[in-house]
């Protein structure tokens, strides 16, 4: 049983990965034929095989966003549309809603293709949701993860303008323009905002909830308060920045210090499954009583617990706050 677990979960992120990778192969292979034909020619050749896989895909798209847009109109969460903001994605909260339950189908539909049992489909159906929503999170932590990295720098970029005789929004035009994502396109989106006839508080608040980051807190904090009653902005900025700049540093040490605890915490939750998928392979009959009574079902769902504890319980000894 646990076998046919351990397969139809390692088939679907296999299926998975081999698409995105046949995806990104396609796409890279195409822009670097495009690119060499721009290089030599004045023109861009069409070929009509790639009219109709664009024209395909430009359908499915619309038919995406349609039923996402009905979606959105029918149920607006905020909560998704935040998410997708947060991980810099193109789509709507129901759009990813939407994509959520697709790959929650083709994932109950592969769990219940290799074991042909319901409870077994109803279970890669849960897992397929758990998949993209872990997806999404590693998306938000490795995006936020940037912007703490980059803001120190961000704010000696501002300083420094602004000790030049630029004002506020020109010094965050110039880090726009000057610095990668993700600060570059956050400080775009305030820009636009403020364009768009949105005060700057409001922009930066919008900015402050996306990125969830308490150094930045306090910079827009600054920037409010030196608004209302003036003072020497850029001085200010150059304090919190070497602020940053001495928690990043530490941060990273504390990460070296606590690598083995995570390390272990990582064992600790992927040992169990990985013994029983072992033990089922080499003796399917031993595990089996712990599938056919209620007992063994009570001391599967006492372990699953048991394990998420000790994870959370793990995670908290090393999660030491700067």
């Amino acid at each position: 049983m646990i076998s046919k677990i351990a397969i139809s979960i390692l088939a679907s992120l296999a299926i998975f990965s081999l698409i995105m990778g046949l995806l990104e192969y396609k796409k890279h292979t195409s822009k670097n034929l495009r690119h060499r034909i721009e290089y030599f020619s004045d023109y861009v050749p069409t070929v009509p095989s790639q009219r109709i896989t664009t024209s395909f895909r430009k359908r499915l798209i619309t038919i995406f966003r349609q039923v996402g847009q009905t979606t959105n109109d029918l149920y607006n969460n905020n909560f998704f549309n935040l998410k997708m903001q947060q991980a810099d994605w193109p789509m709507m909260g129901s759009e990813f809603m939407l994509l959520l339950l697709i790959l929650a189908i083709v994932s109950g539909t592969i769990f219940f293709f290799f074991s042909l049992k319901p409870i077994i489909g109803i279970i890669g159906f849960i897992w397929g949701i758990i998949l993209g929503w872990i997806i999404l999170q590693l998306r938000i932590k490795r995006r936020q993860a940037a912007f703490s990295n980059q803001l120190s720098d961000m704010l000696k970029m501002v300083a420094d303008a602004l000790r030049s005789g630029y004002s506020f929004m020109q010094s965050l035009e110039y880090v726009a323009n000057e610095m990668s994502p993700p600060v570059s396109s956050e400080i775009q989106l305030v820009l636009r905002e403020v364009n768009l006839n949105v005060s700057l508080e409001i922009a930066l608040d919008h900015m402050c909830r996306r990125v969830q980051n308490k150094d930045f807190e306090l910079v827009v904090t600054a920037v409010l308060i030196h608004r209302q009653i003036g003072g020497n902005l850029s001085q200010i900025l150059d304090t919190i920045s070497a602020t940053v700049y001495d928690r990043i540093k530490m941060r990273r040490e504390i990460n070296a210090l606590t690598a083995q605890g995570k390390l272990s915490g990582i064992i600790l939750a992927i040992l169990p499954v990985a013994l029983g998928a072992f033990i089922s392979v080499i003796n399917p009959d031993y595990l089996t009583p712990l599938f056919e009574n209620e007992l063994g079902y009570i001391a599967i769902a006492f372990a699953v617990i048991m394990e998420i504890i000790g994870f959370i319980i793990i995670r908290r000894i090393i999660d030491i706050d700067i």
